[in-house]
């Protein structure tokens, strides 16, 4: 028989039991119903009233049609922000984009020197007559292959002054690759030269068409230098290049490190250009460098393969001839070597006589005085009327004595010296027997470099001159401007205390995000002359195509905001790159919010040959850190890309 107590036990436990199981269902019903009424209120306050809602247990399921994979993400991201985002289960589906939506138009043209090749799609409003008529303007066409079609699509807005302007480009460069878009244009192209490059962008930049961006990418070809030519001198006043040419990177910097080791210090500068003698210019200067460094004093000098080494005043003839012959040894065979070893110094009864003197002296006001001797009847006269073609007659001062017996050559050593004074901004000419000297200032970098190499073409490379020129930076209109590196420290600058963030799943410009944009506008004119990339980037979060889309048009969207801010931004492109460059893991909210942002990179010389449809293109970046990246493009067809890149790099070939 079951004792009393035991049954009031069993029955006080089975009592607890049911109550903890109804405590618990009336808890988990309470707490889906709150989960689900708070997530609703957050989709009505985000006009996403298409979401809906409903629970089972902790797990909450949004169902419904986003209109697009990006509302989607949002949807999903601010239910994420209210629960644990693993209770969130997205059964969302995408609505499919309607089949008649109007195509993206655009055209690719390529003008090459043997014909001009068409590509595209255009409403069939304006047809392809704009573009036959451009082309049948252009009297070297050449052969024409016209691939365009038309789609009976509303045309744009921006549609026909976007392919008026790419049509004028078309007409202007000979050599190029035009891309059209409603609100884009993008435009490359090969120069024959650095004059001809700045006549282009000066002609493309005026009448650009309101509300189309416009990309400009013309590059011009290395200038060739004739001669080729060298020259470095060891005396009291240091080791110095008075001019230096180099024919590749490579060669420039070890020809550099030659004259560092021979005691050149300060700011080292080698001009590379085309024209070369020889491959081997980089190892014969070198040597050559190396031989004078030796000797310790003197002058060795370059004219393509003509090599002159003179030694110093009271070199000694056993050690000059010692340096002379090891240089001539070691020199590749295309190169000739000359010594040249200075008369003893003139006896103090003759130099007491004095030299005869010619001078000129060019004043800022382009005044020019000439003072001194020059040689009786026609010679002399024709040195004054070279001096006057040269300076203007009316700024021409004319003071000289002239004499007999001046010494041999002297009128043509004048018109010389006075040709190499009429590149600086002003300065002194002074022509003796033994030398002819050039002082002065200018605001142009190489223009030492420059009267060296002429002088020594026009005199010969034996001749003794000596050019003592100063760089003012105030008289160089563009050296003011900051360097590449520079630029992108600024806008880094401006990031460091403020992101360009935003709003998740948007790709909108807010007002923080606007009053950043206005800081980096106010940088980016000083910037003009540097190439420098929009990247953007998102976390983890969500697909990875939606977020390669997503940080694309977060892109554009700050390239557009900058346009709008009346910056120009030929020089900018928009890329995107989704979650495939972390800066900080993704594990966390701390390290997501790391990888959402938007950088400025700067981009080498050697990027981007070839756009795509979305304006992308094949680039070499680098980044703040020095790494080098490569951007691949989006697909799109072979043909004109293809053909582009082979002409691009036939014209450039040496």
């Amino acid at each position: 028989m079951i004792r009393l107590p035991v049954l009031f036990t069993v029955g006080a436990f089975a009592l607890a039991g049911l109550l903890a199981v109804v405590t618990a269902g009336v808890l988990s019903v309470a707490m889906e119903r709150r989960s689900v009424e708070a997530i609703q209120t957050a989709m009505q306050e985000g006009a996403m009233g298409w979401v809906e809602v409903s629970a089972d247990g902790l797990r909450v399921f949004l169902d419904g049609t986003a209109p697009s994979e990006a509302a989607a993400f949002r949807a999903a991201s601010r239910a994420g922000a209210i629960i644990d985002a693993d209770r969130v289960i997205n059964r969302f589906e995408v609505a499919r984009r309607d089949a008649t939506a109007p195509p993206r138009f655009s055209v690719d043209i390529l003008r090459t020197p043997t014909g001009i090749q068409v590509i595209g799609l255009v409403p069939a409003s304006s047809g392809v007559d704009p573009i036959n008529e451009a082309i049948g303007a252009i009297s070297s066409a050449g052969e024409i292959a016209n691939l365009v079609e038309t789609a009976d699509f509303p045309s744009p807005d921006t549609w026909d002054a976007a392919l008026a302007y790419g049509m004028r480009a078309l007409q202007e460069l000979p050599r190029s690759k035009v891309t059209i878009y409603a609100d884009r244009v993008e435009v490359q192209a090969i120069s024959e030269s650095a004059e001809q490059r700045g006549r282009f962008l000066a002609t493309l930049e005026r009448g650009q068409p309101q509300g189309v961006t416009v990309l400009l990418d013309i590059s011009a070809p290395r200038p060739v230098i004739t001669p080729f030519a060298m020259r470095f001198v060891i005396d009291a006043g240091g080791a110095r290049f008075e001019t230096c040419t180099a024919d590749t990177l490579e060669a420039r910097d070890r020809i550099l490190a030659a004259a560092a080791a021979a005691g050149a210090e300060g700011m080292l500068t080698c001009q590379i250009g085309l024209g070369v003698p020889s491959p081997q210019w980089g190892d014969a200067v070198t040597l050559a460098i190396g031989a004078l460094a030796e000797l310790g004093a003197g002058t060795v000098a370059f004219s393509d393969a003509d090599v002159t080494l003179i030694a110093a005043q009271g070199t000694e003839q056993d050690r000059f001839d010692r340096a002379i012959g090891e240089l001539s040894a070691a020199l590749p065979d295309v190169f000739s070597l000359a010594g040249i070893m200075p008369d003893p110094p003139a006896d103090t009864a003759v130099a007491s006589a004095g030299p005869a003197r010619f001078f000129a002296t060019l004043h800022e006001d382009g005044r020019v005085e000439l003072r001194g001797r020059l040689p009786e009847g026609p010679v002399g006269r024709s040195v004054e009327a070279f001096a006057r073609a040269l300076f203007g007659a009316a700024q021409t001062d004319i003071a000289t004595r002239t004499v007999p017996d001046l010494p041999e050559g002297w009128s043509v050593r004048a018109m010389a010296g006075l040709e190499a004074l009429a590149q600086l901004n002003d300065g002194r000419m002074t022509l003796e027997p033994e030398i002819l000297v050039v002082q002065g200032r200018t605001g142009q970098a190489e223009a030492g470099s420059d009267m060296t190499r002429f002088l020594a073409e026009e005199l010969g490379q034996a001749a003794a001159f000596d050019i003592d020129v100063t760089y003012v930076e105030a008289l160089d209109p563009i050296a003011s401007l900051p360097t590449p590196e520079d630029c992108v420290a600024r806008i880094r600058a401006i990031q460091a205390d403020a992101k360009i963030i935003f709003d998740p799943g948007s790709v909108e410009i807010n007002d923080a995000a606007g009053e950043i944009l206005d800081q980096i506008a106010a940088v980016l004119p000083d910037c003009r002359h540097v190439r420098m990339e929009i990247s953007g980037h998102t976390d983890s979060q969500g697909r990875e195509e939606m977020n390669l889309n997503l940080s694309q048009s977060r892109a554009d969207a700050v390239l557009n905001g900058l346009l709008a801010r009346n910056v120009l931004v030929s020089n900018l492109t928009a890329q995107g790159y989704g979650e495939s460059q972390p800066i900080a893991p993704n594990d966390s909210e701390d390290g997501r919010e790391q990888n959402r942002r938007i950088e400025f990179r700067l981009l080498t010389e050697a990027s981007a040959a070839v756009a795509t449809p979305e304006g992308e293109a094949v680039s070499d970046e680098t980044g703040g850190d020095g790494t080098t990246s490569t951007t691949r493009p989006r697909p799109r067809p072979d043909s004109i890309v293809d053909a582009a890149a082979a002409a691009a790099q036939e014209d450039q070939t040496p």
